[in-house]
């Protein structure tokens, strides 16, 4: 048996951690700009046991969820 575990690695290693973590970045910056930052305050990035990158939004409230839509049609009627 190998001495090497296949399961043992950092996200330091990885690119997926940092992917996430810049996913996350924008997204909070958008929130931020459109008022609703403290709507989604379980928002982080994260990464699953294989290494997969992850951004969890979390739970919001129902109007947040609205305005969070109304935001994405705007923006695939008018894209930039």
């Amino acid at each position: 048996m190998s001495d090497h575990d296949a399961a043992s690695w950092s996200p330091i290693d990885t690119t997926a951690w940092y992917e996430a973590r810049a996913a996350v970045a924008a997204l909070r910056d958008v929130l931020i700009a459109a008022g609703l930052a403290e709507h989604f305050p379980y928002l982080r990035a994260d990464i699953n046991a294989f290494g997969h990158g992850f951004v969890e939004l979390g739970r919001t409230t129902p109007e947040a969820a609205t305005r969070l839509a109304e935001l994405l049609a705007a923006s695939e009627k008018n894209p930039t």
